[in-house]
């Protein structure tokens, strides 16, 4: 008698909105120029699957300022779905999510609820096989190299961000970025130098200038920076002029990096297809989780671009592992007091822990920063 090609099923989702508090309000060139107000807390989206064999999986996607709230209705309403579901048929259940909500696109706020779901599934399939998340998908290394980001932010004093930069360096931390976009280009200018002074030659340093400068502007801090060796500029332009990024990326030595602020597979397929960026920065809770991530892994790869993933390092350094090309991971510590387990760092390096899945549970800690949940059962 033939036997069944599906195992398992999905008899349990359970969907928490966690709001994680900063300890200091951060503050970058949107702040400067009044489009955003500094950010006080990350809203995040926690899923938990089960099935009927027992096998669990966790997965989260993230929102910052605003759009917390929107996810957990988005995934509230469509988690039915899921039940009955083969865990294992993953591209499957995207689609059907997708179609779920089809009247709100493929993109944004929808596929980034949905990305909790996918990261979950993955987390599931990779701990039912006892394997980590970056040995599931075929890793070609064991560690990534990262750099730090949080310490570089413009609400600091440049004593501080040369301060942490030092810690960071002689905690491990392989690379430093710090944030530009100053009304003053001078002071942008001042405080990269500084920086690069502290630091050395020898350690890598980027800049972030969170969409600041119009064309003309990049186009002069682009040739200022130059002889300070930066490992990229990112996001000089509105995420969403690929023309200028690429008329950067083909004029500058200094690498342009971009995609962070894109919210699908496609928007990475046309920034890509515009050569708008030397290194691509997708971010997968925000295109709508690992399945749609591959699909951005593998038109960087096919044209030959080096990948630095956005954010959620605890997702994301699974994913740089297993691209072909060394690439960088970003190290934020705010996630933290979400999790029970933390990535070794070391060498300059992010190193992947022998646990399966992603390798982390969720905390207690954040169980009681818990704003709303809801639970679905077969």
């Amino acid at each position: 008698m033939t036997t069944p090609a599906t195992l398992d099923e999905i008899t349990r989702v359970r969907i928490s909105s966690v709001t994680l508090p900063l300890a200091t309000p951060i503050s970058d060139a949107k702040v400067l120029t009044g489009r955003q107000k500094p950010m006080t807390e990350v809203a995040m989206l926690f899923a938990e699957i089960t099935t009927a064999a027992g096998a669990e999986g966790i997965g989260f996607s993230y929102s910052k300022r605003a759009g917390g709230p929107g996810q957990f209705a988005h995934a509230r309403e469509i988690a039915p779905v899921l039940l009955g579901e083969d865990p294992s048929d993953i591209a499957k259940i995207w689609d059907k999510l997708v179609w779920a909500g089809a009247s709100v696109g493929r993109g944004g706020l929808s596929v980034q609820a949905i990305a909790a779901f996918d990261i979950a599934l993955w987390d599931l399939k990779a701990k039912r096989a006892g394997l980590p998340l970056a040995k599931l998908l075929g890793s070609h290394r064991d560690s990534v190299r990262c750099y730090n980001t949080s310490g570089g932010f413009l609400h600091s004093p440049i004593e501080e961000v040369l301060e942490r930069a030092a810690e960071s360096v002689a905690g491990g931390i392989g690379g430093i970025k710090i944030k530009v976009g100053h009304p003053d280009h001078a002071t942008d200018l001042a405080r990269v130098t500084a920086v690069r002074e502290k630091i050395g030659d020898g350690v890598a340093l980027m800049v972030d200038a969170n969409q600041q400068w119009d064309r003309p502007a990049a186009r002069r801090m682009c040739r200022a920076f130059e002889p300070l060796g930066l490992v990229w500029i990112e996001e000089p332009l509105d995420a969403y002029d690929f023309e200028g990024h690429a008329m950067l990326a083909a004029t500058f030595d200094t690498s342009i990096a971009t995609g962070e602020m894109l919210a699908s597979a496609a928007e990475h397929a046309e920034l890509i297809r515009a050569r708008g960026a030397d290194i691509v920065q997708p971010d997968a809770p925000r295109v709508g989780g690992i399945t749609q991530f591959l699909k951005v892994m593998a038109l960087a790869e096919h044209h030959h671009l080096q990948l630095a993933p956005h954010f959620a390092m605890e997702i994301h350094v699974h994913l740089a592992a297993a691209y072909p090309r060394e690439g960088w991971v970003e190290h934020f510590e705010w996630l933290d007091p979400l999790f029970n387990e933390h990535l070794e760092i070391s060498g300059g390096r992010m190193h992947l822990s022998g646990r399966p899945g992603l390798g982390v549970t969720i905390s207690e800690q954040a169980r009681a920063w818990t704003v709303a949940e809801t639970e679905i059962r077969a």
